[in-house]
């Protein structure tokens, strides 16, 4: 077995029904692999069938395997034993295996200093001469142990089932033993209330558990020393793995003056927390800095880092590395410091929305340090846990509650939200739960009703979630130290932004106006979402209202109808559902009541900046001194459209514009940067994805 101490080890974080969060990794197996275990363990039990006694001329494949038999016999016939004696010759090894009953021999005296006292101890020692002696033999090359000599017959009074478990031999704590223990010896439990716990969770009597007060004494005393040893040398280790991240990150920064860290230390000198980005990321911040996804689900359980992942998601619908950091601990203090640092790296702007997991640190962190940016938690992080809350307090219960829980999620309105929560609550008689208390507290963060319209740039998804994974999975497949994390990071942050994705020929479902123009201006990623919506919007049916708004509502359901508002004179649309608010996308609603009016194109503010081709993209920037470029831009964006426009027709065009273009955008590049630097302002076009 590898030492904990000779590698760092990451595992993604989950939170326990009690509430507080721990690491968790999960081991996998097939049926057989599991099935075969727990033979083994019911075979081992003391309360397995009746055992055949050894006898001479008996076969095993090794001396271990002879010795485990040899002690199953000896716990279900009241005794237990030990190894005595071992002959060892050049060409075998050991050959010879002496075991011997526990009660064998005697104990040797033992002479005692002058002036000391000493206990006088009875030795259990009376010269029992049960015994089973083994020799090693080589059969067709293969070593195989045979019993040679064997005595079943105790000169000593053998025990019963509850007095041989008492036996040194058997007292042994098992692993889950082992965590209460120290879970009750580190709340300040004393050894004797420890038993009496241990008693009262497993609903047996006083003295009936398999194992003494003392051994739970001498494991407790035995088990502080490992972790005292083990913590100063993970201190230590800890110290030169910082030590050596932080020279990574001085060194990257003389040879990249676009790399930005930044590092905290305590009274001691001794790195606390670090954070770092590369200028790839601030660039892509520009441009997809709107939504950002805080991860920090990973943990180092050998130095108890915690590691958090800025990402994004770009026009393709691809994640976007933006920097990441490591910290000391999970305090609002350690959070605080980690958004400070990253609105630092990304030039003081802020994002629009921000999603975490469900952290009540975290929450109180961005409350603090970005009170502009909505906070947002992702229904796919709450949704696993309430099984874990509440599945085994309401047992069959549970599947109506998380069929009510779903319907509460999708309600429209805030007033309703509210009502049917104090309903489900008290009918399910939740009402003082403390994760119930914890949800309400952050409704404004998850529940659709508060956030819908809060643009989250479709990330909020199963299929980003998983992205994330396989990104963050790859970052920490097998590492070692923590400069290795540096560099996998910085070698997973690269390829994400270098792999941009090719122009894609999207075939037409509909063949209307509206899907032949979005198809020239948005992403296929984009495109494929508004294409989606399109398609469905058949299957509604509107009616005017006296206002001139419209209730759309699919044909085959009479709940579930939106309002949809037309402004002709502004050209702008709006649904109750604020799909186009949360995606940038807009819904089937509102495509339908275009349809109805006749548009065979959308008005350009229904084409968000972010979700558009390469060629529309504008980084955020300063706004100054931009109604000169204005001109300029509009003829430039005139003649991209047509281009593009023309070329998706058909993918011979398609193919020859996106290589031809390709090499001359190349040649315009390097023309550009090989002119003098000049003193203008940069420019900004950036449009909100509701502008």
């Amino acid at each position: 077995m590898v030492s904990i101490l000779s590698k760092n080890v990451w595992m993604r974080r989950q939170q326990c029904p009690c509430g507080d969060w721990k690491c968790f990794v999960t081991y996998e197996g097939d049926a057989e692999e599991t099935a075969a275990a727990s033979q083994s363990i019911k075979n081992d039990s003391p309360s397995a069938e009746a055992m055949v006694a050894p006898y001479v001329g008996m076969v095993f494949k090794s001396d271990d395997d002879a010795f485990e038999y040899y002690g199953n016999f000896a716990r279900k016939n009241g005794f237990s034993i030990r190894k005595e004696r071992s002959r060892l010759s050049p060409q075998l090894g050991i050959y010879k295996r002496d075991f011997v009953c526990y009660r064998s021999g005697f104990a040797p005296a033992r002479k005692k200093p002058t002036g000391e006292h000493h206990r006088d101890r009875k030795s259990v020692r009376c010269g029992c001469d049960a015994k089973m002696y083994l020799s090693k033999e080589v059969v067709d090359g293969v070593s195989q142990w045979f019993v040679v000599q064997f005595s079943n017959v105790h000169n000593h009074e053998l025990l019963e089932d509850d007095q041989v478990c008492l036996l040194p031999a058997y007292r042994k704590i098992h692993e889950a033993d082992q965590e209460r223990i120290l879970l009750l010896s580190k709340a300040g439990f004393p050894i004797h209330r420890i038993v009496k716990v241990l008693e009262l969770e497993k609903g047996i009597q006083g003295g009936q558990l398999p194992f003494l007060e003392r051994d739970v004494r001498n494991f407790v005393q035995n088990r502080k020393k490992v972790v005292q040893e083990n913590d100063a040398l993970l201190t230590e280790k800890r110290e030169n793995d910082t030590t050596e991240l932080l020279e990574s990150c001085r060194a990257l920064k003389e040879g990249d003056q676009y790399f930005v860290y930044d590092v905290t230390v305590d009274e001691n000198d001794k790195v606390e927390n670090i954070a770092w980005s590369y200028g790839d990321s601030v660039h892509m911040y520009d441009m997809f800095g709107d939504v950002v996804y805080f991860d920090t689900t990973y943990r180092s359980i050998t130095y108890g880092m915690l590691f958090g992942a800025w990402l994004g998601i770009d026009n393709h619908g691809k994640i976007v590395f933006l920097g990441c950091v490591l910290l000391q601990d999970e305090t609002p203090r350690s959070f605080a410091w980690a958004l400070q640092t990253f609105v630092q790296f990304m030039k003081g702007r802020c994002p629009q929305t921000i999603l975490t997991d469900l952290d009540p640190g975290l929450r109180d962190a961005i409350r603090s340090e970005l009170p502009n940016t909505k906070h947002v938690i992702s229904i796919w992080d709450i949704l696993p846990k309430l099984s874990c809350w509440f599945s085994l307090a309401l047992g069959h219960r549970y599947a109506d509650l998380r069929t009510e829980f779903d319907a509460l999620y999708h309600l429209e309105n805030s007033e309703d939200f509210e009502f049917r929560w104090n309903q489900m609550v008290g009918q399910y008689g939740i009402s003082s739960d403390k994760h119930i208390a914890l949800l309400f507290s952050l409704r404004t963060s998850w529940a659709l009703p508060y956030i819908k319209g809060c643009f989250l740039a479709r990330m909020a998804t199963t299929a980003y979630s998983k992205s994330v994974d396989a990104f963050l999975k790859g970052v920490f497949s097998a590492q070692t130290c923590l400069r290795s994390v540096f560099e996998q990071v910085r070698i997973s942050s690269t390829l994400r932004i270098q792999a941009r994705e090719e122009m894609q020929y999207v075939h037409i479902r509909t063949c209307l106006p509206i899907e032949e123009h979005a198809r020239s201006i948005l992403t296929p990623f984009a495109f494929n979402a508004l294409q989606h919506e399109l398609v469905l919007a058949m299957q509604y049916a509107s009616s005017q209202m006296t206002d001139g708004s419209y209730i759309v509502r699919h044909f085959k359901k009479m709940d579930g109808e939106h309002l949809v508002i037309w402004i002709p004179e502004q050209e702008q649309i709006h649904c109750s559902c604020k799909e186009f608010e949360c995606s940038g996308i807009l819904c089937r609603h509102a495509l339908r009541v275009l349809l109805i009016k006749n548009y065979f194109q959308l008005p350009e503010k229904y084409f968000p900046c972010r979700w558009q081709k390469e060629s529309s993209l504008v980084p955020y920037d300063d706004q100054d001194d931009q109604n000169g470029t204005d001109e300029w831009f509009q003829e430039f964006n005139s003649l991209t459209g047509t281009l593009f426009t023309e070329s998706s027709i058909t993918k011979e065009r398609s193919d020859y514009v996106h290589r031809e273009l390709t090499k001359e955008l190349k040649r315009l590049i390097n023309v550009v940067r090989n002119m003098p630097a000049s003193d203008a302002v940069a420019m900004d076009l950036t449009r909100s994805p509701t502008g």
